[in-house]
C-alpha cells in the first residue's frame, strides 16, 4: 500500500518531523498476506531475562507439568515482569541457555505434550469497573506485557504515573518505519478490534485528554480499517497518517510530528504530557484483561530476499528461530546475513539456534544485494549526517571525538541523547560506522558513572 491510496482529505496534509532519511522500504515482501500461526514444536527455551530490568524468578521445578499460559517465573522487583509457558508440557531443565544477545543466561526448557490440543483456557473478563490503577498496573506486570516494538521495556513501568503527571495525549505507535518489518501493519489490519479495545482500557486508567493512533501513510488499509471500526464503536480516537520517513516511529519523532513539541534533553515523553505505546502492546492488554491470556506469543515478521516465503507469523515465545524460518520456506541463500529486528537498528545474529523472545519483532535474512561491506573513508565534512539526524546532533563531530577517545567531550556534545537510529551511518558517503562508535562511547560513559557511584 502507498500513500496515494489514502483518502483525499489526508493527501498533502501529512505530519512529520524535521530531518530523517528515506531508506528503501521492502514492505511489499510481506505486507499483503494474513498472519499465519506457527505450528507447535517439540521443545521451547525461555530465557528469564527477556526485557529491560531484572530477570524473572522461576517458580516451577524440573519434571513439573505446566499448562499453556501458566506463570512459570515471577517478577523480581518493580522493573521486572512475569514469564508464562507457551505450551502444555513438562519442564525438562532450568539451566544456562543461549540468548540472542550472545550471552548465556538462566532459562527454562519445556518439552511439549504431543497429546495436548494446546488450547488456552480462557478466563472471565476482568471487572475493570472494580479495578483501581494499582491493580491494573500489577495485572500488566504479572501478565508479562512489555513494549512490543522491540525494546521490551516493561509496560507497567511506563504506565505507572506519578500524582503530578498528566497525559495530554495517548499515542499508539503504528508507524513501523523500519524497512522489511510489517508485523505491526498486519496486527492493525487483523486485530483492529483488540487494538482499539486495549487503547480504551489504557485510556480508562491514564485519563488522557486526547487519543491518537499514528500510522505512516504507506499503510492505507490499516488506516481505513481502524477508522471504520472507530466510527462503528463510537470511540474518541483519532487516526493520524504521518509521512513515510525514517525514524518516524521513534517516540520523540512522533511527538514532534503530532504535537510540534520537542522532548527536552534528559526528559521523557510524559514530561511533555505524552504517553506512547506500540499497537501490539495495546492488543496484548486487551487479550489479557478480556480473556486472561498473558504475553506468551507474538506476531513477528520473517522477511528478506534470502527467505523462501516472507511472512508474518504468530509465534509462541521460546520457539527456536530456525523452526520459524523453516516454516517460512527456509533460507534460499547459502550465506545470508541474519538480522533480528529491522536493518537500521536491528542486531546481527550469528546463527538461528536461539529462541524467539518477547522483543523479537523480526527475523531478516539478507543477501549481498541488500548488505554490502563498503570501504570506509575519511570524513569529507559534507554535513549529510547533520542534515539527517532527527534530534539535531552533529554526528561528524561526535565521530571525530570517538576516534580520539574523548568520551567526556562526547557527553558534552549530547551523545547520550542519541537513540542510535542509524540515520547518520546510513547517509554517510564515506561509510563511517558512526552509530556504532556512539554506542561504544555511551557504554563506556555508563560504566564510568557506575564505577564512580560505587566508589562513593
Amino acid at each position: 500500500m502507498s500513500g496515494s491510496n489514502l483518502p483525499t482529505s489526508d493527501i498533502g496534509a501529512l505530519l512529520t518531523f524535521p530531518h530523517g532519511v528515506h531508506p528503501r522500504e521492502y514492505k511489499e515482501l510481506s505486507c499483503a498476506g494474513p498472519i499465519e500461526r506457527m505450528p507447535f514444536v517439540d521443545t521451547y527455551t525461555l530465557p528469564l531475562g527477556q526485557h529491560i530490568g531484572a530477570p524473572s524468578r522461576p517458580i516451577v521445578q524440573v519434571g513439573q507439568q505446566v499448562q499453556r499460559g501458566e506463570l512459570i517465573a515471577e517478577p523480581v522487583g518493580f522493573v521486572s515482569v512475569g514469564l508464562h509457558s507457551p505450551v502444555d508440557g513438562t519442564v525438562t531443565a532450568i539451566e544456562l541457555v543461549d540468548h540472542l544477545n550472545g550471552q548465556l543466561v538462566q532459562g527454562i526448557r519445556i518439552q511439549t505434550d504431543r497429546f495436548s490440543p494446546q488450547q488456552f483456557q480462557q478466563k472471565p473478563p476482568a471487572d475493570l469497573d472494580q479495578m483501581d490503577h494499582d491493580q491494573f498496573i500489577k495485572g500488566i506486570q504479572t501478565a508479562g506485557i512489555v513494549g512490543m516494538g522491540g525494546a521490551a521495556f516493561p509496560a507497567h513501568v511506563k504506565f505507572s504515573l506519578k500524582p503530578e503527571q498528566h497525559v495530554r495525549v495517548l499515542m499508539l505507535n503504528g508507524c513501523e518505519c523500519e524497512p522489511f518489518l510489517t508485523c505491526d501493519h498486519r496486527v492493525m489490519v487483523e486485530y483492529a478490534g483488540e487494538l482499539l479495545d486495549g487503547t480504551m482500557i489504557l485510556a480508562k486508567y491514564l485519563q488522557p485528554d486526547r487519543i491518537v493512533i499514528a500510522i505512516e501513510a504507506n499503510k492505507a488499509d490499516a488506516i481505513l480499517v481502524l477508522r471504520e471500526e472507530i466510527a462503528r464503536q463510537g470511540y474518541p480516537i483519532e487516526v493520524t497518517p504521518l509521512e513515510v520517513k525514517y525514524p518516524q516511529g521513534a517516540e520523540k519523532m512522533m511527538i514532534s510530528a503530532i504535537l510540534g513539541e520537542e522532548v527536552p534533553t534528559g526528559k521523557l515523553p510524559i514530561d511533555v504530557g505524552a504517553m506512547v505505546s506500540n499497537v501490539g502492546t495495546a492488543v496484548a492488554i486487551s487479550e489479557y484483561f478480556r480473556t486472561g491470556k498473558p504475553l506468551m506469543e507474538r506476531v513477528l515478521t520473517v522477511s528478506g530476499t534470502a527467505v523462501g516465503r516472507p511472512s508474518n507469523v504468530l509465534v509462541p515465545i521460546g520457539t527456536p528461530m530456525q523452526e520459524v524460518v523453516d516454516f517460512c520456506g527456509g533460507l534460499t541463500h547459502p550465506e545470508p546475513r541474519i538480522l533480528l529486528g529491522g536493518p537500521m537498528m536491528g542486531m546481527v545474529q550469528k546463527n538461528l539456534d536461539v529462541p524467539v523472545v518477547k522483543g523479537t519483532s523480526g527475523i531478516l535474512a539478507l543477501t549481498d544485494q541488500e548488505v554490502v561491506d563498503p570501504q570506509t573513508y575519511s570524513c569529507i565534512r559534507c554535513g549529510r549526517c547533520v542534515d539527517a539526524c532527527p534530534i539535531f546532533l552533529n554526528p561528524a563531530r561526535l565521530g571525530l571525538l570517538a576516534r580520539k577517545g574523548l568520551w567526556a567531550e562526547m557527553e558534552e556534545n549530547h551523545v547520550m541523547d542519541c537513540f542510535e537510529c542509524g540515520s547518520c551511518s546510513f547517509i554517510c558517503p564515506s561509510a563511517i560506522p558512526l552509530v556504532q562508535s556512539f554506542r561504544v562511547a555511551k557504554g563506556l560513559l555508563r560504566e564510568e558513572k557506575q564505577r564512580a557511584k560505587s566508589a562513593t
